[in-house]
């Protein structure tokens, strides 16, 4: 029996993980009179197994359709559109599914009208979709609006959830109202948000005085006062010039890292993508055309890399060609295209180092906003 206490009394989980290895063939019995009566074939059903983790959204065979009156033209088009009862279906969204785990960063693509925003306000429970399921953190957005809506905040890069006329820090303590938010875990978040944005110094300028870049940062806070488990980013950093392009995503990845909220980032600008997301979700014409990783994505669509060659003085740029590789001149340097499936980007070095003099060696691929207008133009073709 004193074996047993000295198990049970047991309290990490590794600690369990031990005593179910070392204990699978127990058979252990608690009298009648210990709290409760326990049986139990082995460790391993003593602590069973919880299950897979489910993820925190989960999207499965989402389509929306939006019923709207037929277009007429010509004379009297105007007229004709009163009377009529004709209408249009159009569907915006297409057996979209995907899953995201809590902490993941998450590039949400498209071109525009491709059901990006349209997929974002019906996780948000704004919008109910005509069929499909969606659940963030266990819950129905459109059914159970109050409780997602405690759990989640929102960036728009071209509408502002600031009161204007309100300095910056009293639109904080409006929104710290809203949602119950303790003043201990107010002032905390706000001050290493306050230092994290660099903010001091315009907290308390009203929002309509603030440059695009600083209410930038003020939305970004506003979104987070409450810690929800997921933030959906829509353009977060349109607009902003270079340095404050920088601080915004530093400051994203900073809270995906340190805090583990999951990020659902909607963008034109492809280096947002490149800079902040793992994960890409592209969606076309309202259907889901990829999802995994960057390097996947130009892997699957992009089967070309460059060598730009510099050549020593007295080498002709043009004269550098290689059968497996094709050659333009730029700027005076011999740029090489070629298939890694065909010849590798070593094996094309050593072949143009052996033969000539350089001065200088770039290894280059596509961009990723080369591959995304690549991959719409084949769509479109």
């Amino acid at each position: 029996m004193s074996r047993v206490r000295r198990f049970h009394g047991l309290g990490t989980l590794e600690s369990h993980r031990r005593a179910r290895s070392s204990c699978t063939f127990l058979d252990i019995a608690f009298s009648s009179h210990h709290r409760g009566r326990f049986r139990a074939k082995s460790w391993a059903s003593a602590f069973p197994y919880a299950g897979p983790v489910t993820p925190l959204i989960h999207v499965q065979q989402l389509r929306k359709e939006f019923v709207r009156p037929a277009e007429f033209h010509g004379r009297f088009a105007s007229i004709r559109r009163l009377f009529s009862r004709r209408r249009v279906t159009k569907v915006a969204v297409e057996d979209v599914s995907f899953d995201i785990d809590a902490g993941e960063l998450v590039g949400y693509l498209g071109s525009n009208g491709a059901g990006k925003s349209t997929t974002i306000k019906m996780l948000t429970g704004i919008l109910v979709p005509t069929s499909g399921q969606v659940t963030v953190a266990g819950r129905t957005p459109w059914r159970d609006r109050r409780a997602v809506a405690a759990s989640m905040g929102a960036v728009f890069g071209q509408r502002s959830q600031l009161w204007y006329d309100l300095p910056l820090r009293d639109s904080f303590e409006v929104i710290r109202d809203l949602y119950g938010v303790s003043e201990g875990d107010y002032r905390r978040r706000l001050g290493m948000f306050t230092e994290l944005l660099d903010m001091a110094d315009f907290l308390d300028t009203p929002v309509r005085f603030l440059s695009l870049g600083q209410r930038m940062r003020g939305d970004l806070t506003a979104a987070l006062l409450h810690q929800p488990k997921v933030v959906y980013l829509d353009e977060p950093t349109v607009g902003l010039d270079v340095v404050a392009k920088r601080r915004i995503r530093e400051f994203i990845a900073e809270i995906n890292r340190e805090l583990g909220t999951t990020l659902l980032l909607t963008t034109h600008d492809m280096d947002d993508v490149e800079a902040l997301c793992p994960r890409v979700i592209m969606i076309d014409q309202g259907r889901v055309l990829f999802d995994g990783s960057l390097t996947r994505l130009r892997s699957r669509w992009v089967k070309e890399r460059t060598l730009t060659v510099t050549p020593a003085p007295g080498v002709d740029p043009a004269r550098i060609r290689i059968p497996e590789a094709t050659t333009s001149v730029v700027d005076g340097a011999a740029v090489l295209s070629h298939d890694p499936a065909v010849v590798t980007t070593p094996q094309l070095i050593a072949a143009v180092t052996s033969r000539w003099e350089v001065a200088d060696l770039t290894v280059g691929e596509a961009s990723l906003s080369d591959v995304v207008a690549r991959i719409y133009a084949e769509r479109r073709a």
